[in-house]
């Protein structure tokens, strides 16, 4: 967890409550893959990791108990509920039923403006990538997806795919990282809103779909230091159409 943690240690936990910004951290190390299964962290030595009250620690690592992706360990602490390797492929299932039709949804919705303040934050997530920030990165990644699936106007469908991202384990991005592999998915998010733009339907589908690839295949591969850059998803995994 050093890497999220540390990103988020000391003065920089200040925007809104504190028991948000933890959650937010520890869903991020969720994510990336800090946070790993059989590992147990006590909410006292996260929190003076963080420079804060064992309070708020404990609050976000119960709201992810309740969520079903930390579990307590009686007189010890918390741990990641473990995902195989079938949970993986179920997830990323769903969120393609789910995902690709939400954004082809809210792209019949999507105003100029819309798709102006999603290029912020696409330069964002660029930027994240060419800096090797896998933090910034995933904070960035999720504010676009969630910000881009808003504008379908089901906010059930929104907080469903969030859940779903959320399971999904990302162990690799930190060699794609160390490697510099994180532009070419980065630039995905602005092939998208060009897609928008234009009015291209079958462009955006057959981009959110390849970007969504990634979360199966490179970014969920073992980080052994030896990152695959460009492997593809099971195609079993992929619903029938």
């Amino acid at each position: 967890m050093a890497q999220n943690l540390a990103a988020g240690s000391a003065g920089s936990l200040k925007r809104t409550s504190l028991r948000d910004q933890v959650l937010d951290l520890v869903r991020q190390s969720l994510v990336s893959g800090e946070i790993r299964p059989g590992d147990i962290y006590s909410a006292a030595a996260l929190a003076a990791r963080l420079g804060v009250s064992s309070s708020p620690v404990r609050e976000a690592m119960l709201t992810l108990v309740g969520e079903g992706l930390m579990e307590p360990v009686r007189n010890r602490g918390y741990r990641a509920v473990p995902m195989s390797e079938h949970d993986l492929d179920e997830v990323f299932a769903m969120r393609l039923l789910l995902e690709v039709p939400g954004t082809l949804w809210a792209a019949e919705r999507a105003t100029p403006e819309d798709v102006a303040g999603l290029r912020v934050v696409a330069d964002e997530i660029e930027a994240a990538a060419g800096a090797g920030d896998v933090v910034a990165f995933l904070d960035a990644d999720r504010r676009f997806h969630a910000g881009l699936l808003r504008l379908c106007g089901n906010r059930r469908l929104v907080d469903t795919v969030l859940s779903l991202r959320d399971q999904t384990r990302l162990y690799g991005l930190d060699a794609l990282a160390r490697h510099g592999l994180l532009d070419r998915s980065a630039r995905e998010h602005h092939d998208m809103l060009d897609a928008m733009a234009a009015g291209d339907s079958e462009r955006l589908e057959e981009a959110v779909r390849h970007h969504l690839r990634h979360t199966r295949s490179d970014w969920a591969a073992p980080d052994d230091g030896t990152p695959s850059g460009a492997a593809e998803a099971p195609e079993k995994t992929t619903p029938s159409r």
